[in-house]
C-alpha cells in the first residue's frame, strides 16, 4: 500500500478548494507555482481525481503534460498505487492514451495529451471535456492550452495548472497570474518547506545547485528574467582540472559543427563516476580564412579521438550532413543531440555544480567560452546571446544526450 506522508498547510488547500465546505469552492481554475521538490504536483492530481468523481460520472477529462512520456512519469505512474490502495480500480488503453477510473459503481475517462508545440492543439480538437489538468503548464504553448480549455463546456468544468516559474513576459504569467481576478482563478505559491516529505538536508542540497536568477526561480519559486553570465561559478579557476592519467573507463565526443561558425568538438572520459572533458577540437574558419569540408572536420574528429574506443559521437541535430559522413565511414556510433537550449542549461549548471562533470585546463576554448557566455539583455525570453557559444552548445549536447542516458543523470538531477 501507498504510504502518505501528512499534507502541509499549502497542499490542504490544493487538495481541496472545490470542496462544498471550502471557502474557494467558487473558483473556476486552481494555479500552483513555485520552487521545484514542493509537493505541488502529486497533491493536485490526486486533488483533481477525487473532484471529478464527487462531480461527475461516466465524463470525459484531459490530463496534459509536455509530452505524454513526461505526464505518465510524472503523474500517472505515481498517483496510480495511491488510488488502489483508496479503493479505486484503473484501466489503461496505451495505445489510445486513455485512463480509466472506477470508484463505487462511478467511472469516468482521462486522455491523456502532450502539449509539446503548436501543432499539439490539433489533437485535442473537437472534445468536449468536463475538465483539464495542465503538468508544467508554463512548458505548453498557448495555443494547445487555449484549445483544451475551450473543450470545458461542460456546467460545473475546471481548469487546473501547475508550473515552476519561466520569465516574466512569459504567456502564462501575464494571461493568468496578472490576471487572477478576471480568470477567477486561485492562486497558491509553493516553496520546499510546503513539502513535508523532503527533510532539510535534502532542501540545503537542492539550494546548493542553483545561483542567480535560477536560484529565485527553483528555489524561491519567483518569475524573474534571466541575466549576465550564464554560468557565473566557471569563473573560479579552481572548477578546471588537470586531465586524470588514461585510460579511461568510457570515452564520449560532443560536437557543435560549423563551416561559417566554429566547430567545437569534445572528447569525455569516465573515470569512477564522473566525466572529464580531457582534449578538444575547435576551430575557426574566420580566423584562418579558411573553410573545412566535411570530411575535413570528420579527419580532425579521428585525430582528437586517435586510438580510443568511443561508444558515441553525439552531434548538434542540424548538421545533417555532418552527421552523415560519420555514418557513411561506419567508424563511430553517431546520435543527434537533445537541443532544448535553456533546459540544457539548467541540467549543465547542474552536472557541473554537483561534480558529474569537469573541464579540463587542457581545454582553452571551453574555458575562454565560459568566461564570456552570457543571457540575452531584454529579458523577453530566455535566450543566450548568440556569441562564444560553440564549445557551450557542445558541453550542452553531451549533457542531456549522453550524460542523462549512461550514468542515470536524469532521475538525480533537479526534477520539476
Amino acid at each position: 500500500m501507498a504510504e502518505i506522508k501528512p499534507f502541509s498547510k499549502k497542499q490542504l488547500m490544493a487538495l481541496t478548494w472545490w470542496c462544498p465546505s471550502s471557502p474557494w469552492r467558487n473558483y473556476d481554475a486552481v494555479i500552483c507555482d513555485g520552487a521545484v521538490r514542493s509537493g505541488k504536483t502529486f497533491c493536485m492530481v490526486l486533488s483533481f481525481i477525487a473532484w471529478s468523481f464527487l462531480e461527475f460520472n461516466d465524463s470525459s477529462f484531459a490530463m496534459c503534460g509536455k509530452t505524454i512520456k513526461s505526464l505518465r512519469r510524472n503523474v500517472v505512474t505515481p498517483v496510480l498505487p495511491l488510488l488502489k490502495s483508496l479503493g479505486f480500480e484503473t484501466g489503461e488503453k496505451l495505445s489510445e492514451n486513455i485512463l480509466t477510473i472506477t470508484y463505487k459503481g462511478r467511472k469516468n475517462r482521462y486522455y491523456l495529451f502532450g502539449g509539446r508545440d503548436e501543432s499539439s492543439a490539433s489533437l485535442i480538437q473537437g472534445m468536449t471535456l468536463a475538465g483539464v489538468f495542465f503538468d508544467e503548464v508554463a512548458l505548453m504553448p498557448r495555443s494547445f492550452v487555449e484549445q483544451a480549455l475551450a473543450r470545458c463546456s461542460v456546467g460545473g468544468s475546471k481548469f487546473w495548472f501547475n508550473c515552476n516559474p519561466e520569465y516574466p513576459q512569459h504567456w502564462f504569467y501575464v494571461e493568468w497570474i496578472k490576471k487572477l481576478k478576471k480568470k477567477n482563478a486561485l492562486y497558491l505559491h509553493f516553496v520546499m518547506e510546503d513539502n513535508p516529505s523532503l527533510s532539510q538536508k535534502t532542501i540545503a542540497r537542492y539550494k546548493r545547485l542553483y545561483s542567480g536568477a535560477f536560484y529565485e526561480r527553483f528555489i524561491l519559486g519567483k518569475w524573474v528574467a534571466v541575466f549576465g553570465a550564464v554560468y557565473p561559478f566557471m569563473d573560479d579557476e579552481s572548477k578546471y582540472c588537470e586531465p586524470p592519467d588514461e585510460p579511461m573507463e568510457e570515452y564520449a565526443v560532443s560536437c557543435d559543427y560549423g563551416t561559417v561558425n566554429p566547430a567545437s568538438f569534445g572528447l569525455w572520459g569516465l573515470k569512477r563516476g564522473v566525466w572529464y572533458r580531457i582534449e578538444e577540437y575547435y576551430y575557426q574558419s574566420r580566423q584562418t580564412g579558411v573553410q573545412k569540408t566535411d570530411e575535413e572536420h570528420y579527419e580532425a574528429l579521428k585525430s582528437l579521438v586517435g586510438s580510443r574506443k568511443i561508444s558515441v559521437v553525439v552531434v548538434d541535430p542540424s548538421a545533417a550532413s555532418f552527421i552523415q559522413v560519420i555514418q557513411r565511414h561506419g567508424e563511430f556510433s553517431v546520435v543527434p543531440a537533445k537541443n532544448n537550449v535553456t533546459d540544457g542549461i539548467r541540467k549543465t549548471s547542474t552536472a557541473l555544480k554537483e561534480g558529474k562533470i569537469k573541464i579540463c585546463s587542457t581545454c582553452k576554448d571551453s574555458m575562454r567560452e565560459f568566461s564570456l557566455y552570457r543571457w540575452e539583455s531584454s529579458g523577453k525570453f530566455d535566450v543566450p546571446v548568440k556569441e562564444n557559444d560553440h564549445a557551450m552548445d557542445d558541453i550542452r549536447y553531451f549533457v542531456t544526450t549522453v550524460l542523462e542516458k549512461s550514468t542515470g543523470f536524469a532521475a538525480c538531477a533537479v526534477a520539476r
